[in-house]
């Protein structure tokens, strides 16, 4: 069978078709709407299966080069960043502790959850970290950091069950936090309270300032240079011996320039601008839908029983400690609602996915500027370090 690989420029082409495709689908299907499900993942995941029926013809194989899928995630990041204010900060504080006390839990739930999966399916118990945190708040790069380690320590097999895992994870986070934010806000008759322009992405109705050429230069300008700083600050943190994903100083360079704009009133604002929020729902939106065309379904289809039982049992889970635990402690208010919605999402998915359930949810309902700085600080502060920890200490105890 002949197998094709996408060039940068093609796959960055075929993930705004794709994106296309999901908002001409959910504009007709009002379900969709209603469920707060993201164009993109509707779009991402029909151009996927397109592909998967290619390969199961025996037509042709495709894969993608995903470089510029990486870069919108930086231009994404940053203009989070550059939205946030000191008060919208300083508000989140609480919100983060409780999040990052709850998800230390939920590392050792997935992971026990896990290790059951791998006795009942006769495998070696350690591999149950691959059906936990490695692969669900872990995704993909995780896993593969980990795959040396695991071969190591004989769990043959175990890179390419987490790989198929972190796959159906990101499906499944892709369309669970909507419906949850439906049901959170629409049965609690929640509201928002803010008057901005939303962090990503314009309301239709919305009465804003127009997005002429000079702004959208601007804005693309500000986020340029932002990322060079993040790049260097990298530079600087990784020569101290800690490594940072590059998103995460984009995210702090893009939060000191914000507010420090502030101060300078000369310059023209950046911050809660319509053309930062049309380029931070662009830059989102294309990442999620070239990520979800690009999973290679196929690699499910040798366990595709087991995989999809664990992660039926990990996704109640997390459904669960999002609306009874996540939603109480937060405050059971509008950005609870949100805050829970993105969380469902991001604990068997991945950041950039629990942030377009959020983008979804408060385009209907209105903005919370607080929730799209708390998911993303949470990932970069705790869950990579923790989620290295504990899963060290799985493979200790039962692999020796």
């Amino acid at each position: 069978m002949p197998q094709i690989q996408f060039p940068d420029f093609m796959a960055l082409t075929v993930g705004l078709v794709a994106y296309l495709i999901g908002e001409a689908i959910n504009y007709r299907v009002p379900i969709l709407r209603r469920f707060n499900v993201p164009d993109a993942v509707t779009g991402g995941l029909l151009v996927a299966l397109f592909f998967f029926g290619l390969r199961e013809a025996g037509l042709v194989e495709v894969s993608f080069d995903t470089h510029t899928r990486d870069l919108l995630l930086l231009v994404f990041f940053t203009g989070i960043g550059l939205n946030a204010r000191v008060g919208d900060l300083l508000s989140g504080g609480k919100p983060l502790g409780i999040l990052i006390v709850v998800t230390a839990v939920l590392l050792l739930v997935q992971n026990i959850v896990g290790l059951g999966a791998a006795w009942i399916s006769g495998l070696p118990v350690a591999m149950g970290v691959v059906f936990g945190s490695a692969s669900l708040l872990g995704g993909h790069g995780t896993v593969i950091a980990w795959s040396p380690e695991l071969v190591q320590r004989g769990l043959e097999g175990g890179p390419e069950i987490g790989i198929a895992m972190a796959t159906l994870g990101l499906v499944a986070a892709s369309v669970i936090g909507g419906p949850l934010g439906r049901i959170l806000i629409g049965r609690n008759h929640l509201v928002s309270t803010e008057t901005d322009v939303n962090p990503v992405g314009l309301v239709p109705g919305d009465t804003v300032e127009p997005i002429t050429r000079n702004s959208l230069m601007r804005t693309l300008l500000w986020i340029f240079v932002c990322i060079i700083l993040g790049y260097l600050l990298q530079r600087g943190v990784l020569a101290l011996g800690v490594m940072l994903p590059l998103f995460v100083p984009c995210l702090i360079v893009g939060i000191v320039v914000g507010n420090l704009a502030t101060l300078a009133p000369f310059l023209r604002p950046i911050s809660h601008t319509p053309a930062l929020s049309l380029v931070s729902e662009f830059s989102l939106g294309v990442f999620l839908a070239i990520s979800l065309m690009a999973l290679q379904l196929w690699a499910l289809a040798g366990m595709a029983g087991t995989l999809a039982a664990v992660l039926l049992v990990q996704t109640v889970i997390a459904v669960a400690v999002a609306w009874f635990v996540v939603f109480h402690l937060l405050g059971r208010d509008y950005r609870a609602g949100v805050m829970s919605a993105g969380y469902a999402s991001f604990v068997i998915g991945a950041t950039p996915t629990a942030i377009a359930t959020m983008t979804a949810v408060t385009k209907q309902y209105g903005p919370c500027q607080t929730a799209f700085i708390v998911l993303p600080l949470v990932s970069a502060v705790f869950v990579d370090l923790a989620n290295a920890l504990v899963v060290q200490g799985f493979l200790h105890l039962f692999a020796g």
